[in-house]
C-alpha cells in the first residue's frame, strides 16, 4: 500500500507477516485443502491475540485500533493475508464485529464481541441470497417482530464460514426497510448446509431459515433502520477484499519477475525482452491503481463519507478486474507452469478467481455505478 504506516501500524503488518509465513506458509495452505473446516481453531485464537479481530471491538469489549482508523488499519492486514493466501474467516468476524458495535449491538451484541475479539467464538454475515443477489433491494429473507420476538424466515448462500460460525448475522427485510439479527447458529429452524469453494482455504455454505424465533433482544440495531449501516458493513467487507486482492496480485508480480530474471530464453533473462517489459509495466499501473483507490475506499469509511457506497463500487469494479488479469498474466508469462498443482501460482489465481465473484463481481457493481448516474448522481 501506499499508506504512510504508523509505527504501530507497522509492527503490526510485520508481525501479521512473520506469523503467517511461520505457521500457514504455502506449503500449509495445500495441506488445508482437504480439511473440511479451512483452518484451525487453535490457530485462529493465536492469530486473535495478534489482533486480527479486535480492532472494531471497542476497548472497553477487549478491542481497539492501532490509529484511531480502524478500517485503514485493517486493510493493512487484509493485505498481509492475501500475500500469502492465508487462511482464517478475517473479512466475516471483523464485518460482523463492526456491525455489532457501530449499531449498539445490544446485550447479546454486545456480549459477543469480547468473544469474537478473543478468538474463542466465529461469527459470520449472512447478507447475500441465491442468485448471485448482492444488493439490499434484492434481499427476500424477511424478519418480523411480534409478541417480545422476532421470526425470521428465507435462505442465505455464499455466507463465508457458515459451517464453523458459532452466530450469524442475518440481514432482512422488516417493517420499514433492513433489519439485522444475531442469529446463533444452532437456534431451532436454522439448517447450514456446507459448501467449498476453488479456493484453497475459503469455505462457505448456505443457510435456510425456517420459522427462527428469537428474542427481539436478538435485533441489532433499531429494526428496519439498518440500512445505513448495512451499506457501512458492504463497503467494509469491498474494503477488505480489495486489500487483499492488491496483496496477492503484487507477490504473484514478485514471484513472476523472479522467475522471468532466472529463466533464460536466446542467451538472456525474457524479462530483458520488450514484450515482456510493456506487458509488466502495465500490470504495474494497474497495480498502483488497486492500491490507490482501495487506500480510498479505506479512508472514506473511516471518514463516514457520503461518498463511500459509490467508492466502494468503484474500488471493486477496478480492484476486481485486474487483480485477475494480472494474476492470469503471471500464470501465461510463466509459460503456464502456474496452473499445475506443484507451482504456487494456481493458489493465487483461486484465490483472485473467489473474491472476483465474493461481495458482487465488477459487471454488477458497474451496473450499481450506472444506475447512480441514471438517478441523477455522479461518479
Amino acid at each position: 500500500m501506499h499508506l504512510e504506516l504508523t509505527d504501530e501500524q507497522r509492527s503490526f503488518r510485520d508481525t501479521a507477516r512473520r506469523f503467517i509465513e511461520s505457521r500457514t506458509p504455502l506449503t500449509t495452505v495445500r495441506d488445508l485443502y482437504d480439511e473440511p473446516d479451512g483452518f484451525d481453531r487453535g490457530w485462529w485464537r493465536e492469530a486473535a491475540r495478534l489482533g486480527w479481530t479486535s480492532l472494531f471491538v471497542p476497548e472497553t469489549h477487549g478491542g481497539g485500533t492501532l490509529s484511531g482508523r480502524a478500517v485503514t488499519d485493517a486493510v493493512v492486514l487484509a493485505e498481509e493475508i492475501g500475500r500469502l493466501v492465508s487462511p482464517g474467516p478475517v473479512l466475516p468476524v471483523n464485518v460482523v464485529a463492526a456491525a455489532l458495535a457501530w449499531s449498539g449491538g445490544g446485550d447479546r451484541g454486545t456480549a459477543l464481541l469480547p468473544a469474537l475479539a478473543a478468538g474463542e467464538a466465529i461469527a459470520g454475515w449472512a447478507f447475500a441470497e441465491p442468485g448471485d443477489r448482492w444488493t439490499p433491494d434484492a434481499l427476500e429473507t424477511v424478519a418480523v417482530i411480534d409478541d417480545g420476538g422476532v421470526t425470521v424466515e428465507g435462505e442465505k448462500a455464499y455466507v463465508e464460514a457458515a459451517g464453523v460460525a458459532d452466530h450469524l448475522l442475518v440481514t432482512a427485510r422488516g417493517d420499514g426497510g433492513l433489519t439485522q439479527v444475531l442469529v446463533p447458529a444452532d437456534a431451532p429452524g436454522v439448517t447450514v448446509l456446507r459448501g467449498r469453494s476453488v479456493d484453497m482455504t475459503r469455505r462457505y455454505g448456505r443457510v435456510r431459515l425456517t420459522g427462527v424465533r428469537l428474542p427481539v433482544e436478538a435485533v441489532v440495531g433499531q429494526p428496519g433502520r439498518a440500512a445505513d449501516v448495512v451499506e457501512r458493513q458492504l463497503a467494509l467487507a469491498l474494503a477488505l477484499q480489495c486489500a487483499e486482492m492488491v496483496g496477492l496480485a503484487e507477490r504473484a508480480m514478485e514471484t513472476t519477475v523472479e522467475y522471468g530474471r532466472d529463466r533464460i530464453a536466446f542467451g538472456r533473462p525474457i524479462v530483458s525482452f520488450q514484450v515482456l517489459k510493456h506487458r509488466l509495466a502495465d500490470m504495474a499501473v494497474h497495480l498502483e491503481g488497486m492500491k490507490a483507490v482501495t487506500e480510498e475506499l479505506a479512508a472514506s469509511i473511516d471518514g463516514k463519507s457520503a461518498e463511500t457506497s459509490r467508492l466502494a463500487s468503484i474500488a471493486k469494479a477496478y480492484v476486481g478486474r485486474h487483480c485477475l488479469e494480472i494474476v492470469d498474466d503471471c500464470v501465461q508469462i510463466t509459460g503456464g507452469m502456474g496452473v499445475t498443482w506443484e507451482h504456487d501460482l494456481h493458489l493465487y489465481n483461486r484465490r483472485a478467481a473467489v473474491d472476483r465473484a465474493m461481495w458482487g463481481t465488477p459487471e454488477l457493481h458497474r451496473r450499481r455505478l450506472l444506475d447512480l448516474l441514471a438517478d441523477g448522481g455522479r461518479l
